[in-house]
């Protein structure tokens, strides 16, 4: 089942590819939640080896060049979401070293090898999270850091409905569930915090940092009512996005 659902959200990505290009990229983690700029997650790039998990257009990556990044590695498993961040960084004067493949599989990249590991919306379309993570520790150096964002857990349980913030769902079920964006069908699990920080651990990280913050700007605009999905109405109510900054700690993963 996990190998039929890469198939078809690497089809869908490569289909809408270009949709995506430049969005939420470094500084920005997500939305209507402070930026890279406000928060400083991020140690001193300079001289530093980094390794981007989905690196979409590679918008992020430039912005880690331009903080003085010595390599700039990425991974996606989209085709043209790889081509066209070689040719964006390419253009921009940067030479990046890219891996078209799932984060789930070990694709070659090298071991205890990087000092930063980030994923700025992109760790939630894996397939299996403990792989993931157990994977992104053993591309770190010892003591190196790991910066991902993704949306908020509580997104997947509440709409709008009459004005209103209501509860449509369950905050303890972890569904898998189908829909479709920008005219492409694509799958995807839901996850409690609690999820990810304890996979985690297992894979031998240690949490330094957790954000569910609003950014100062949407809390303090008089955002009208918009049953959209992200929106400054709900943002001012609970976060819309989630970061967390970790470091790694132990040597291997432990067993799942």
């Amino acid at each position: 089942m996990a190998d039929n659902i890469l198939i078809k959200n690497k089809k869908s990505w490569d289909a809408m590819a270009d949709s995506w290009f430049g969005t939420t990229a470094l500084p920005t983690y997500g939305c209507l939640i402070p930026t890279e700029d406000e928060l400083k997650l991020f140690p001193d790039l300079r001289g530093k080896k980094v390794l981007d998990i989905g690196c979409g257009s590679g918008h992020s990556l430039k912005w880690c060049g331009d903080n003085g990044v010595s390599e700039l590695w990425g991974l996606d498993m989209s085709t043209k979401q790889i081509e066209n961040a070689r040719k964006f960084l390419n253009e921009n004067g940067y030479a990046p070293t890219l891996f078209n493949s799932p984060m789930e599989l070990d694709c070659g990249l090298p071991k205890e090898y990087f000092d930063i590991v980030y994923s700025i919306y992109a760790i939630g379309w894996t397939v299996d999270l403990q792989t993931t993570f157990n994977n992104i520790a053993t591309y770190l150096k010892k003591d190196g850091v790991f910066i991902f964002s993704w949306d908020h857990p509580i997104m997947h349980c509440v709409d709008v409905q009459d004005d209103k913030i209501i509860f449509k769902g369950c905050y303890l079920n972890e569904d898998i569930f189908s829909y479709i964006q920008h005219g492409n069908p694509v799958t995807i699990k839901n996850r409690k915090l609690s999820t990810y920080i304890n996979a985690l651990v297992k894979a031998g990280f240690m949490v330094e940092q957790l954000v569910e913050e609003t950014n100062d700007v949407t809390l303090t605009w008089p955002a009208e009512f918009s049953s959209g999905y992200y929106t400054p109405y709900k943002a001012k109510k609970f976060p819309l996005s989630f970061i967390i900054k970790a470091r790694k700690i132990l040597l291997r993963p432990m067993s799942k």
